[in-house]
């Protein structure tokens, strides 16, 4: 009976969020009531009378042998129980819970392998994998791991997929390499079911490297097809619509993903400068680069590198000359949000930039990270929480995201999830460095 109290206390307190010392007292309760136990057997006898005194009892009236074989009948089958269980789940992979509440419209992008003989080309491999993953996102219908989390998958090394996916907590992958050769270039991708292996679809395209923006957007739409998302008309048009014109420029793209994660420093802010000044430079209608670089004047300005008015007039020229291109743009509502967290602390203005944001961005984690941390600025606790919630859903391998979301619990004083969530970000912080620092060794 000791043993299966303790089995309960085990299995059941959790479930109920019950603190672990509340387990780790009746297990000592148990330990001290053992021995009084045998003690009062010892003593006493059950009688159909009642308990008595064990030298007031005559032999055999006492029915303690009929209910001692009933309970050892007892804790055979229980043992028999648990030793099929555990049979059964040796034979049969369990599936937990957070498995089986995978959504079937989910998807990863994984880094694309380069299979160019000049190694240089691997930012331009980069480039396709990102510009996929980012028509992808632009889809309310599906949900799709941000560009953070999946960077560490690297290519050309062997994945467990099945585990991939559950770390992601998506029921597919996209897998890919790119190869380019002078004017031309083959993408080649396959759509994996993550619960089972098994490969759903796969196209290759051999096209002009001028057409390389067309092919990222068809096999965007055809994963759509594949997943039996539902697309609109603006979701169609804002997939078809190329960033720019200038695939040099196209790669710098890939630049925030290293400064904003991971590597915020003086250096890569300062150099971020440079290089989104050069892509405006040749492309003068690239919208990204003016985002971008804004939100890089806005980091400068925040964490006190250059805290002078002249800096935030910089961040908001970017931001109008992005409104000008395109006033309906995702982007340039959330380089706006930033812009007024981080220039004036503005968070109700913010708050409403993000708002308008998330309409074209809907699996964009920053705009769920970025409500978070106004919801407790502004000592919207719960509300805080819940957004965390969504950006890890969206972005779970993100160790800045992690820790942000890790102080919002120890703000609202639940130990446990700060606890876990932090952990989660200490296992990244190597491996996310280290990545982040080979993107900016790649870029041209």
């Amino acid at each position: 009976m000791a043993w299966l109290l303790i089995q309960i206390a085990s299995q059941i307190f959790p479930f109920f969020d019950i603190p672990s010392w509340a387990v780790r007292l009746v297990v000592l309760l148990l330990i001290i009531g053992f021995p009084i136990a045998l003690i009062f057997s010892w003593a006493f006898e059950m009688t159909p009378a009642g308990i008595k005194r064990t030298e007031d009892v005559a032999p055999g009236g006492a029915i303690t042998r009929g209910t001692g074989r009933k309970l050892d009948l007892l804790i055979i089958g229980v043992l028999l129980a648990v030793i099929t269980i555990l049979i059964f789940q040796g034979v049969h992979p369990h599936v937990s819970p957070s498995a089986s509440s995978i959504p079937k419209k989910s998807i990863a992008v994984l880094p694309f392998e380069n299979l160019s003989a000049n190694q240089e080309n691997a930012y331009f491999a980069n480039g396709v994998q990102n510009e996929i993953l980012t028509n992808l996102a632009k889809i309310a219908d599906l949900k799709v791991i941000s560009h953070t989390s999946v960077m560490q998958y690297k290519s050309g090394i062997a994945r467990n997929l099945r585990e991939i996916g559950q770390q992601l907590g998506v029921a597919h992958l996209l897998e890919g390499s790119v190869q380019r050769d002078g004017g031309k270039v083959r993408v080649n991708v396959q759509l994996i079911d993550a619960r089972t292996d098994a490969h759903l679809w796969a196209q290759t395209d051999d096209r002009d490297l001028a057409d390389v923006f067309a092919i990222q957007s068809e096999i965007a739409k055809a994963i759509a097809d594949q997943l039996q998302a539902k697309l609109s008309l603006s979701e169609i048009a804002a997939i078809e619509e190329r960033p720019t014109n200038d695939l040099h420029v196209h790669a710098i793209s890939l630049i925030d993903e290293a400064s904003y994660y991971g590597l915020n420093t003086e250096k890569n802010l300062f150099q971020a400068v440079e290089l989104l000044n050069q892509a405006i430079t040749r492309d003068p209608a690239f919208l990204l680069a003016y985002c971008k670089l804004a939100e890089a004047h806005d980091g400068i300005y925040w964490n006190d590198i250059d805290h002078t008015p002249r800096r935030l007039e910089l961040a908001n020229a970017a931001i109008n000359s992005a409104f000008r291109l395109r006033p309906d743009s995702g982007e340039a509502h959330l380089a706006l949000a930033v812009h007024f967290y981080n220039g004036y602390r503005d968070y109700d203005h913010a708050r409403d930039e993000l708002a308008i944001a998330v309409r074209g961005m809907p699996n964009n984690a920053r705009i769920f990270e970025w409500r978070g941390y106004i919801d407790r600025r502004q000592g919207r606790w719960h509300e805080a929480e819940r957004d965390f919630m969504q950006a890890m859903e969206l972005d779970p391998q993100n160790r800045d995201l992690l820790f942000g979301a890790a102080f919002t619990y120890i703000c609202l004083r639940e130990y446990k999830q700060a606890r876990e969530v932090s952990d989660r970000g200490v296992a990244l912080v190597k491996e996310q460095l280290h990545t982040a620092t080979s993107w900016l060794d790649r870029l041209p």
